[in-house]
């Protein structure tokens, strides 16, 4: 699912704002500098799991036969493929 630079940029500032609210929890770094870095991270995680889901469609693609998107069959390989790229990652 891809989310719109706005839409990180909200779930970011949500972040930084639960962070500020926990008593355990120090701020070093100005708040406008912790919700970057939280918006960067985000970014990161869904570009993986954008690649993830690319190779598990990419797998699923590539069988001798043609297996329509949204049956059961698909379904069934694309998570089997998507938790095998997981693995790949060690994650």
């Amino acid at each position: 699912m891809r989310l719109s630079r706005d839409k990180v940029n909200v779930l970011a500032r949500a972040v930084a704002d639960s962070l500020k609210q926990i008593d355990e929890v120090e701020f070093v770094e100005d708040p406008n500098t912790i919700r970057q870095e939280t918006r960067k991270i985000l970014e990161d995680l869904l570009n993986q799991e954008e690649k993830l889901d690319q190779a598990a469609r990419q797998k699923i693609e590539s069988q001798k036969r043609t297996i329509l998107e949204g049956s059961q069959e698909w379904d069934i390989l694309y998570r089997k493929y998507y938790n095998e790229e997981v693995k790949k990652l060690g994650v």
